[in-house]
C-alpha cells in the first residue's frame, strides 16, 4: 500500500484509491452522493483531504453491515466538516443502527423460514404464499399466478399477487 508523505494534506482519486481500496468510480460515487467531498484544482482535478480516507472506510463499513447509504450520509452529516470520524463516533452511529439491523435480522429469518413452503410449488400458486401473495388478497377471484395490476399497468399494493 502506497504511503503518503505527512506533508502531503490532499490526495488526488488516484491516492485515495489506492490507499482506500475503493475504485475510483466508487469514489465519484460516493462524492455524487454527498457522502465525501473534493476541491478543484485550476485544472478541474479533484482534490481531497487526508480525512476523507477514514470517511471511506467508514462507508465500506457501514455498506458491508447493510447500512443504506442515505443513513450514513445523514450519519456523517452529523459530524463536522473536515474532521476525521473517530472510534467514538463510529461506537455512537452504530448504536443508533443496531435496532434497525436487528428488524432486518427477523425479515430474513421470517423470509428463510417460509421460503420452505414454496419450494416444490413452480408457478408459486398455493392457496396462500407467503412469499408473492401474503394473506392470498385474490384467492377468492383469481386462479394460477398472476402479476397483480390495475387499470392502465400499474402494480398494486407493490407486490406480486399469485392464487391457488
Amino acid at each position: 500500500m502506497p504511503q503518503i508523505p505527512e506533508k502531503i494534506h490532499e490526495l488526488t482519486v488516484g491516492q485515495l484509491a489506492a490507499r482506500s481500496g475503493a475504485a475510483v468510480s466508487a469514489l465519484h460515487f460516493y462524492e455524487s452522493k454527498g457522502l465525501i467531498s473534493s476541491r478543484r484544482t485550476p485544472g478541474n482535478q479533484r482534490r481531497y483531504t487526508r480525512d476523507t480516507l477514514r470517511r471511506v472506510a467508514f462507508v465500506r463499513a457501514a455498506q458491508r453491515v447493510g447500512i443504506p447509504l442515505a443513513t450514513i450520509r445523514g450519519a456523517l452529516a452529523e459530524l463536522p466538516e473536515e474532521r476525521t470520524p473517530t472510534r467514538d463516533d463510529w461506537a455512537r452511529l452504530s448504536e443508533a443502527w443496531r435496532s434497525e439491523l436487528d428488524e432486518r435480522i427477523k425479515q430474513l429469518n421470517r423470509l428463510r423460514d417460509h421460503l420452505t413452503d414454496c419450494i416444490g410449488c413452480g408457478c408459486l400458486s398455493l392457496d396462500t404464499c407467503v412469499l408473492s401473495n401474503p394473506d392470498d388478497v385474490s384467492g377468492d377471484r383469481l386462479t394460477g399466478s398472476r402479476l397483480m395490476t390495475e387499470p392502465g399497468g400499474t402494480r398494486r399494493g407493490g407486490r406480486p399477487g399469485c392464487a391457488g
